[in-house]
């Protein structure tokens, strides 16, 4: 029965990428004209137009068509417009290997130019570096280092009179104290299926990596694998989360965007995400103050480590209509000017030294984990193939809908992982 699901879902999926491939805004904007127009493809919705305006004002007489979109469609088209010739100037590139629109997945089949002679190439830190190259070329601007946590609304919590939680066992309390104040703990919107993962990665950095920080290398190793490995362990805990109450009513029905107004006005005491989220909630609520912090996952803070890594940067088509400007435009978001602009729009810090980014104060958290290196990648990051993510996510929204177990989701993903690359 899963197997059958699983297929018509996948066949849905490719139904409807072919569908957005021909209806989309980002491919009617593909082809430019004059070489004063550049083409872009983004899902920074909220800090790209920023970025955009800077580089506009820097560079008179320049035209940009931006398209944003969100993570699933804009994943879903992509690899169409590219493998179509239609896709943009400069587009949304992911490090690593986790998603159909991650650096070495679309870095392969030779759709992105070669950036390594790009002076800040050189420059970023090694870590960095390795998700934003394949077979040692850079082809990814990457420019925002992110985190995964809780964040909260300080005037929500003000008024519930309740404090962020700093153990396990504190932030079920919380969750049931906040649900009874009628205010649930946190947003959760995986009616966009890419949110489902969140919340648990920011589990599975304490549960699997707080005390094996070297899982990721067993895996590859085939020393290890998600079903029976602590994973169950931060799966389990997503699931006690759901059961007591921390997030609202219906998630499969709330959007993304829906759960950004909820944290954002008020109407749940905060939003478990990356810390991008921070400058959308301040669109919605101009005057909010709203403060992130790791979300527990066991009983001793000691242990508590962050999922932090590089954030989405930005590729250019190898098939760019005006690769000059398309250049010029990489250039400029990786400049001091470029990286404050979209550092403080988003939230993020800078992967750069130097950069001159004033960090939001919400973050402080975030900075004291990464100085400290209690941080750990984003799961997906490293991952063989793309496929795992895909089934994780899938996987999720059935184990919400209870179309599955956690230990099947986890066994399909052992499946996708052996097949590596």
């Amino acid at each position: 029965m899963r197997t059958r699901r699983l297929t018509a879902v996948a066949a849905a999926m490719t139904a409807a990428t072919l569908l957005a491939a021909c209806s989309s805004g980002t491919n009617s904007a593909g082809g430019g004209g004059d070489n004063q127009t550049l083409t872009i493809a983004s899902v920074d919705q909220g800090s790209i137009e920023k970025v955009v305006d800077a580089f506009k004002a820097a560079n008179p007489g320049v035209t940009v068509n931006l398209t944003t979109s969100g993570a699933d469609q804009y994943q879903q088209q992509i690899r169409t417009q590219l493998s179509s010739g239609t896709a943009p100037d400069v587009m949304t590139v992911w490090p690593g290997n986790g998603n159909p629109g991650a650096t070495f997945v679309i870095a392969k089949p030779g759709y992105l130019l070669d950036l390594s002679d790009q002076p800040w190439a050189g420059q970023l830190p090694e870590a960095f570096k390795k998700v934003a190259q394949y077979e040692g070329r850079t082809y990814n601007a990457l420019f925002g280092l992110n985190g995964i946590g809780a964040v909260y609304n300080d005037e929500a919590m003000t008024k519930a009179g309740l404090t962020a939680p700093g153990t396990w066992t504190g932030l079920i309390e919380f969750c049931k104290d906040a649900a009874g104040k009628g205010t649930p703990a946190f947003a959760l919107g995986i009616q966009d299926n890419w949110v489902t993962q969140i919340a648990l990665y920011a589990l599975t950095a304490t549960t699997v990596y707080g005390t094996d920080k070297d899982f990721d290398t067993r895996m590859a190793a085939g020393q290890a694998t998600f079903a029976g490995s602590p994973w169950t362990t931060a799966m389990a805990k997503y699931q006690e989360m759901n059961s007591a109450g921390c997030f609202q009513k219906d998630p499969l029905g709330t959007s993304y965007e829906a759960s950004q107004t909820l944290a954002a006005t008020g109407k749940t005491l905060g939003i478990i995400q990356g810390n991008w989220i921070i400058g959308l909630l301040k669109q919605k609520n101009p005057g909010g103050k709203f403060t992130m912090k790791a979300l527990p996952a066991t009983d001793n803070p000691a242990e508590f480590v962050m999922p932090a890594a590089v954030g989405a940067g930005y590729g250019i088509n190898a098939k760019a209509k005006n690769k000059d400007l398309a250049l010029k435009f990489v250039t400029f978001v990786m400049s001091p000017a470029g990286m404050k602009v979209f550092n403080e729009a988003q939230g993020s810090l800078p992967t750069l030294p130097d950069a001159g980014t004033t960090v939001d104060p919400g973050l402080t958290d975030l900075t004291t984990f990464v100085k400290d290196n209690r941080t750990v990648p984003f799961m997906d990051q490293l991952w063989p193939n793309a496929k795992v993510q895909q089934t994780m996510l899938s996987g999720l929204q059935e184990v919400f809908s209870n179309q599955a177990t956690a230990d099947e989701v986890l066994k399909d993903m052992d499946t996708d992982y052996k097949a590596g690359s």
